[in-house]
């Protein structure tokens, strides 16, 4: 037993020295796996130089309807609009919360929040959409309203329903054949 420490002890360090400097990758850090993420996409962004710009996680964009006109979005960004009658909603407050907690499947999905809390502004989002009271409205990347719930939705529940709209379902390559 001892005879075969020995012989991997001595062993070890010439087949380490032989297999050479680890990938890039894994130089500089390990980035594992995130559950939904494109793999393709992630090694796109491997590819940016690093920096302590590239280093830092992305945050989720939350703006408010007065700050967001809906054309700049257009084929750049899916829109999740939270409307709200006060900023004190509590089913406003609960959504908001619910998506900061884990922000990372819709950063995956290119999502930006848009949160419109006062009707007598009259915003374009509003014009748009016409809420009354609470509403969540999912929008896709070309502009057209694919959900609207009348209460709160979890972050896995927005997701599932992004995944199922056929840009999403092109963007990750799982589009029906002809």
């Amino acid at each position: 037993m001892k005879l075969k420490r020995l012989i991997f002890l001595m062993v070890a360090p010439l087949l380490l020295a032989a297999m050479g400097p680890k990938p890039q990758g894994e130089a500089e850090g390990h980035r594992p796996y995130v559950r939904g993420e494109v793999p393709a996409a992630r090694d796109q962004g491997a590819a940016a130089p690093a920096g302590p710009a590239a280093e830092a996680p992305r945050e989720l964009t939350v703006l408010p309807a007065a700050e967001a006109d809906p054309a700049q979005y257009l084929w750049q960004a899916r829109p999740v609009v939270i409307f709200s009658d006060t900023p004190a909603d509590p089913a406003f407050m609960r959504q908001l919360a619910e998506l900061q907690r884990d922000p990372v499947p819709l950063l995956v999905r290119d999502v930006v929040v848009i949160t419109d809390t006062d009707p007598a502004a009259e915003s374009s989002w509003r014009r748009q959409l016409r809420p009354e009271g609470f509403s969540l409205v999912l929008l896709d990347k070309d502009g057209q309203v694919k959900q609207r719930k009348p209460a709160p939705w979890s972050v896995r529940e927005i997701s599932r329903a992004i995944d199922k709209f056929p840009l999403r379902q092109r963007e990750i390559g799982r589009a029906a054949l002809p």
